[in-house]
């Protein structure tokens, strides 16, 4: 089969498509053919060894396909059935092994592209929303990359709660996606913290989702009301300096938080109760998400580029 290997951190061009042996699953594990895997920046940040990994390695962490074998031990999937996945290594491949535990069954109504586009971003959205901050009827929300795939699950998600959503974007075109997914306000970052306190009374907001890091991290701090929170779930402009914590005394009581999916779905119960969430409300048209690009396999290195240059909006996928 093919797969998209990293054998050493780097660029793009680390990202190599090459023949590799078939998996064999082993207890506990079903093989799938992979339809769609998902395209996200927890991929780029193993393949510069920002989140190290023993090479060579598979890239990609999010996929959906069908069980094509299962091994032994395994009860509860058979071979023909339709599962996604997210925070297992290896999706950039024509066929990929899951632990059976992880695998999450798809309804029948809801395509493997949508599967692959959704679940990573949908369940981070998911647990920032009602687990790291609880978004409450009424509270003023600050959600970064409005239009990127996370932001626009956000927005969706925290307008179901009853939040007020301002967005930031870096271009007109990227305004009108955020504003469609029902932000009340949109900014460009330029500038910004002054321009939150400015539409909230001079108060600020309750929360910050913050996924871009370095470049955004000072002015959500600022954005922040007293005893406001910081969800900082990401850096995809690069890592946040180290920081005195005596600045969240200053800043009024604030609190930092560095969450990450895996600690919010430990448990097979945990994780199929937000997928279940999340899956149905994609399936049911109540959470509507936005696929930007599909890639051919091989062209992984396209879609990193296309990704960290920032030229596109919504999800990239990669279809095998």
């Amino acid at each position: 089969m093919h797969a998209i290997v990293v054998s050493s951190p780097g660029g793009s061009s680390a990202l190599e498509y090459t023949e590799v042996p078939d998996p064999v699953p082993g207890p506990d594990e079903v093989l799938v053919d992979v339809a769609a895997a998902g395209v996200n920046y927890t991929d780029v940040y193993h393949r510069e060894g920002r989140y190290p990994l023993k090479t060579p390695f598979v890239v990609g962490s999010e996929g959906a396909g069908t069980v094509s074998a299962v091994g032994s031990g395994v009860t509860d999937l058979a071979v023909g059935d339709r599962v996604g996945w997210v925070g297992v290594l290896g999706g950039y491949a024509e066929k990929a092994i899951i632990p059976a535990a992880r695998a999450i069954p798809l309804p029948d109504d809801l395509s493997f592209d949508l599967a692959a586009a959704v679940l990573l971003q949908g369940l981070t959205a998911h647990y920032l929303t009602h687990s790291t901050y609880a978004v409450k009827a009424g509270d003023d929300v600050l959600v970064h990359a409005a239009a990127g795939g996370m932001g626009l699950l956000l927005t969706q998600i925290v307008k179901r709660l009853g939040g007020r959503v301002i967005g930031t974007v870096s271009t007109e075109e990227k305004e009108k996606l955020a504003r469609e997914a029902g932000a009340d306000d949109v900014l460009r970052y330029e500038g910004f913290a002054e321009a939150v306190r400015e539409r909230t009374g001079g108060q600020g907001v309750h929360v910050v989702y913050d996924g871009v890091g370095a470049a955004t991290f000072d002015g959500s701090l600022d954005s922040l009301r007293l005893r406001g929170h910081l969800a900082l779930y990401g850096a995809a402009s690069g890592p946040v300096a180290p920081f005195d914590p005596q600045r969240l005394n200053q800043g009024g009581s604030l609190s930092l938080t560095r969450p990450k999916l895996g600690d919010y779905i430990v448990t097979r119960e945990e994780l199929l109760a937000r997928a279940n969430d999340v899956l149905g409300w994609v399936a049911s048209g109540a959470l509507k998400v936005h696929i930007s690009n599909r890639y051919p396999l091989a062209d992984a290195r396209k879609a990193h580029d296309d990704l960290e240059g920032r030229r596109t909006t919504g999800k990239l996928l990669l279809i095998p």
